[in-house]
């Protein structure tokens, strides 16, 4: 009976395909994935699959090459780009002896690697184990001896086998009502954020596009960033102060192509701070070639998770890259929003690199332009009884200079972000604040 071998260092890749031969970038991607995941890329193979064997996937020839390539490189590890039934990645086992890795258990490893909080671990486990329990049928023969029998295993006869999918099944379940309890809270802090009124930013984009770099460079945080593919898979939410106001930012997981159904429903919490967004940045490597393809990619994500709809606005990374570029905002072009079935102001376009700090205060004045943040200037009166306005003025730090008279009152220079001044306004002795406004609310001289 083969057993499965524990080591995975040294990879043998397979690329499927139907038709002409696959395209670089899938190739290069699928080897990406591949180091990310800690292993090393000794070779790849090409398999043309215009019938797939419900067995093995490929032909009996491809799979004796597979066998001849893996004892030549001496790799123990088979990684294939496909999705594996069960049947299939137990049949190559055995045939290969070696381990059997597809697109979705690569994807799961590489995850498992980079959860971080609380909550991500369990959500990679509960991803794992709905992807193990289809494999306890086929994937260890060796469960399926009856217990009972010998002295001290007589029972009811139930199989290992069986036992192990209940033991999974039960920790299944126990992770979804600890999984609940967690986006109970996380729900109530998105609330939270929601009655301080500030405007919410999630950066969406293909995975290795920059998202976290851009993160850091726009909050002074200090979140996980690499040049790897799913280097950050935690939600991760900051405050941002902009010139006109302030922002909440949350930085997202990457995407990547054809990604697994099951890690995008696992991954609910952190792709809920994309759904409920006021404004997607969607954050582009302006180096990549296939950059059109990869915004087609995440824009099917997106839509997939339900946040399709959502404004964006497209930020491309990454120009130091780029012989020549410089940090510019191109304003979305009608035919450009017509033939994506977009609103034309979704597409608006700011070149910047995040990572030597280039075009990031155009980005910033975009983001107040499209977040509606504004400054308003002036002057007011208050009377002696309007304390508790005063105070609130002083806590959000948009008193400039104060002159005390001599009744009591107070008169103030403001600089304050206009939200601020309309929460203020409808409040008690909010009229004191009423020639701030315009007249008219339209008049953009104001």
């Amino acid at each position: 009976m083969f057993e499965r071998s524990r080591k995975g260092e040294t990879a043998l890749l397979i690329q499927p395909h139907a038709g002409g031969p696959p395209e670089p970038d899938v190739l290069e991607e699928f080897a990406d994935l591949a180091r990310s995941a800690g292993a090393t890329v000794a070779a790849m193979l090409h398999a043309r699959i215009d019938r797939p064997n419900a067995a093995i996937l490929i032909g009996s020839g491809k799979l004796e090459e597979c066998k001849a390539a893996a004892d030549a490189i001496g790799a123990d590890l088979i990684l294939v780009n496909h999705t594996l039934s069960p049947v299939q990645e137990r049949n190559l086992e055995k045939a290969l002896g070696r381990r059997v890795v597809d697109r979705t258990g690569l994807i799961l490893d590489i995850f498992a690697q980079r959860a971080r909080s609380h909550e991500g671990k369990l959500q990679v486990e509960l991803a794992q184990l709905r992807h193990m329990a289809t494999r306890l049928v086929r994937g260890w023969t060796h469960l399926e001896r009856q217990r009972g029998g010998a002295i001290g295993l007589r029972g009811p006869g139930e199989t290992q086998l069986e036992t192990d999918r209940r033991l999974l099944q039960k920790r299944v379940e126990q992770l979804q009502r600890r999984l609940e309890k967690v986006e109970v809270q996380h729900t109530q802090m998105r609330r939270a954020r929601v009655r301080s009124e500030l405007p919410r930013v999630a950066l969406v984009g293909y995975t290795n596009a920059g998202k976290s770099t851009l993160f850091n460079a726009l909050t002074g945080a200090e979140a996980y960033a690499a040049d790897q593919l799913f280097a950050t898979l935690d939600p991760t939410v900051r405050r941002v102060t902009l010139p006109g106001g302030g922002m909440v930012l949350a930085d997202t997981v990457g995407f990547v192509r054809d990604l697994p159904h099951d890690l995008v429903a696992a991954f609910r919490s952190t792709l809920s701070e994309a759904r409920e967004a006021d404004l997607l940045l969607h954050v582009i490597d302006a180096a990549d070639p296939h950059r059109a393809d990869r915004i087609a990619q995440v824009d099917e994500v997106l839509a997939e998770v339900g946040a399709g709809d959502l404004p964006q606005l497209l930020v491309y990374n990454k120009i130091d890259r780029i012989e020549g570029a410089e940090p510019r905002h191109d304003r979305a072009l009608a035919e450009d929003a017509e033939s994506l079935g977009l609103e034309e102001t979704a597409r608006e376009r700011v070149w910047v690199s995040a990572r030597d700090g280039v075009g990031l205060d155009l980005l910033r004045d975009v983001l107040v332009a499209r977040l509606g943040l504004q400054r308003v200037l002036g002057t007011v009166r208050l009377p002696a009884r309007a304390g508790r306005l005063r105070a609130r003025l002083y806590a959000l730090d948009a008193v400039r200079s104060e002159v005390h008279e001599d009744d009591g009152g107070w008169t103030l220079d403001l600089d304050m972000a206009r939200p601020d001044v309309e929460k203020l306004a409808a409040g008690p002795d909010g009229h004191a604040l009423d020639g701030l406004l315009p007249p008219d609310d339209d008049n953009p001289e104001w």
